[in-house]
């Protein structure tokens, strides 16, 4: 219902106002049209004014308070990231907590311990080899991670037994004319 209508179910009860009045229906139709649009404006500013409804420059300006951009492009995944990179803070430096902001930041990455103190290992778990953007993702990652932390990147690569599970004959992988890196990430 617009406020036009609105208006005039107000009104209506007290006697005088009709719908045939032209000056009444006009200035009512102009007062209703501008409230319209002061409700739609507070509408936007508000969905956009919250981490978790934000859609457009809402999300920017969240963005544009942090030193680098989550990796991230649909708008659920820029919120989940924001909302990871905002959660970091004085307690945000146990295992789970670094892993769980890592993840929140739309990276695919594991970080664990290795036994030696002040050492972690980072892994890329679903991504053969190097990750695509692995210096963007490097930078971010150890931004979040805490200083005094040495971070050994280890990668892995497919191993001929996936190539084989994956395809029964070498016919198979030569009608495809796949390259190396193509095959790498069709065999997860």
């Amino acid at each position: 219902m617009s406020y036009a209508e609105r208006l005039w179910e107000l009104l209506l009860p007290l006697g005088p106002y009709s719908r045939q009045g032209v000056y009444t229906a006009g200035e009512l139709a102009g007062e209703g049209h501008a409230l319209d649009g002061v409700e739609a404006a507070l509408d936007e500013l508000e969905r956009e004014a919250m981490l978790d409804t934000a859609e457009g420059y809402g999300l920017e300006k969240i963005e544009s308070l942090l030193v680098h951009r989550p990796v991230a492009e649909t708008a659920p995944d820029r919120r989940a990231a924001l909302s990871a990179l905002l959660r970091i803070g004085g307690d945000s430096f146990t295992l789970a907590a670094i892993n769980d902001n890592l993840r929140g930041c739309g990276l695919n990455v594991a970080v664990s311990e290795t036994g030696e103190p002040g050492v972690v290992e980072i892994r890329f778990p679903d991504v053969p080899g190097i990750p695509d953007g692995f210096e963007q993702l490097r930078k971010i990652i150890e931004e979040i991670l805490p200083c005094h932390l040495q971070a050994n990147y280890v990668y892995w690569y497919i191993t001929w037994k996936m190539v084989e599970e994956k395809f029964h004959t070498w016919g198979e992988i030569g009608s495809g004319d796949h390259t190396w890196q193509e095959l790498e990430k069709m065999v997860r």
